[in-house]
Protein backbone atom coordinates (compact mmCIF):
# COMPACT_ATOMS: atom_id res chain seq x y z
CA UNK A 1 0.00 0.00 0.00
CA UNK A 2 1.18 3.88 -0.60
CA UNK A 3 0.31 4.76 2.76
CA UNK A 4 2.21 6.71 6.03
CA UNK A 5 0.84 7.50 9.18
CA UNK A 6 1.54 9.88 12.29
CA UNK A 7 -0.12 10.60 15.11
CA UNK A 8 -3.43 8.70 14.35
CA UNK A 9 -3.25 10.18 10.55
CA UNK A 10 -2.82 8.21 7.65
CA UNK A 11 -2.12 9.85 4.27
CA UNK A 12 -2.34 8.38 0.63
CA UNK A 13 0.86 8.59 -1.39
CA UNK A 14 1.42 9.14 -4.86
CA UNK A 15 4.17 9.84 -7.26
CA UNK A 16 3.88 12.77 -9.55
CA UNK A 17 6.66 12.13 -12.32
CA UNK A 18 5.96 15.91 -13.91
CA UNK A 19 6.54 17.34 -10.49
CA UNK A 20 9.33 14.64 -10.24
CA UNK A 21 8.23 13.92 -6.61
CA UNK A 22 6.15 12.16 -4.20
CA UNK A 23 2.78 13.78 -2.78
CA UNK A 24 0.88 13.13 0.25
CA UNK A 25 -2.96 13.77 1.34
CA UNK A 26 -4.35 13.08 5.00
CA UNK A 27 -6.71 10.44 4.62
CA UNK A 28 -10.29 10.05 6.28
CA UNK A 29 -11.26 14.00 7.24
CA UNK A 30 -12.81 16.22 5.21
CA UNK A 31 -10.39 18.67 5.57
CA UNK A 32 -7.98 18.62 2.44
CA UNK A 33 -4.13 18.50 3.91
CA UNK A 34 -1.43 18.09 1.13
CA UNK A 35 2.28 17.87 1.38
CA UNK A 36 5.37 16.63 -0.86
CA UNK A 37 8.65 15.32 -0.81
CA UNK A 38 11.30 14.44 -3.20
CA UNK A 39 12.57 11.31 -1.37
CA UNK A 40 10.76 9.13 1.82
CA UNK A 41 12.88 11.02 4.32
CA UNK A 42 11.34 14.58 2.99
CA UNK A 43 8.09 13.01 2.32
CA UNK A 44 7.85 11.65 6.34
CA UNK A 45 9.10 14.92 7.41
CA UNK A 46 6.29 17.24 5.38
CA UNK A 47 4.14 15.01 6.76
CA UNK A 48 5.12 15.62 10.61
CA UNK A 49 4.78 18.92 9.62
CA UNK A 50 1.58 18.94 7.99
CA UNK A 51 0.05 17.44 10.82
CA UNK A 52 1.90 19.41 13.21
CA UNK A 53 0.45 22.58 11.61
CA UNK A 54 -3.26 21.20 11.31
CA UNK A 55 -3.35 20.52 14.74
CA UNK A 56 -1.60 24.47 15.44
CA UNK A 57 -4.40 25.64 13.21
CA UNK A 58 -7.46 24.21 14.54
CA UNK A 59 -6.10 24.73 18.28
CA UNK A 60 -5.57 29.06 17.07
CA UNK A 61 -9.00 29.04 15.76
CA UNK A 62 -10.65 27.25 18.73
CA UNK A 63 -11.72 24.37 16.36
CA UNK A 64 -11.44 20.62 17.35
CA UNK A 65 -9.25 18.60 14.56
CA UNK A 66 -11.37 15.89 12.54
CA UNK A 67 -9.72 12.22 13.56
CA UNK A 68 -9.27 9.68 11.26
CA UNK A 69 -12.13 7.25 11.96
CA UNK A 70 -13.35 6.38 15.66
CA UNK A 71 -13.51 2.61 15.35
CA UNK A 72 -17.95 2.63 15.14
CA UNK A 73 -18.42 0.89 11.50
CA UNK A 74 -22.63 1.15 10.79
CA UNK A 75 -23.16 -1.51 7.76
CA UNK A 76 -26.72 -2.44 6.56
CA UNK A 77 -26.16 -5.92 4.96
CA UNK A 78 -29.16 -8.35 3.46
CA UNK A 79 -30.08 -10.47 6.80
CA UNK A 80 -28.92 -13.77 4.49
CA UNK A 81 -25.45 -11.85 5.16
CA UNK A 82 -25.82 -11.14 8.57
CA UNK A 83 -26.99 -14.86 9.21
CA UNK A 84 -23.75 -15.97 7.46
CA UNK A 85 -21.58 -13.87 9.35
CA UNK A 86 -23.49 -14.83 12.92
CA UNK A 87 -22.86 -18.31 12.05
CA UNK A 88 -19.34 -17.76 10.61
CA UNK A 89 -18.37 -15.84 14.12
CA UNK A 90 -19.94 -18.80 16.24
CA UNK A 91 -18.52 -21.80 14.65
CA UNK A 92 -14.55 -20.06 15.09
CA UNK A 93 -16.01 -19.25 19.02
CA UNK A 94 -15.70 -15.32 17.86
CA UNK A 95 -17.88 -12.44 18.53
CA UNK A 96 -19.39 -10.97 14.85
CA UNK A 97 -17.28 -8.09 15.57
CA UNK A 98 -13.95 -9.78 16.34
CA UNK A 99 -14.62 -12.27 12.96
CA UNK A 100 -15.37 -9.36 11.12
CA UNK A 101 -12.89 -7.46 12.04
CA UNK A 102 -10.43 -10.10 11.06
CA UNK A 103 -11.77 -10.40 8.48
CA UNK A 104 -11.70 -6.77 6.97
CA UNK A 105 -8.63 -6.46 8.25
CA UNK A 106 -7.52 -9.45 6.16
CA UNK A 107 -9.38 -7.83 3.22
CA UNK A 108 -7.62 -4.56 3.45
CA UNK A 109 -4.33 -6.14 3.71
CA UNK A 110 -4.78 -7.17 0.17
Amino acid sequence: MNTMTYNDYAARIEYSDEDECFIGHIAGIRDVIGFHGKNVEQLRRAFREAVKDYLEACEKIGRKPQKAYSGNLMLRIPPEVHAAIATAAEVTGKSINNWATEALREASDN
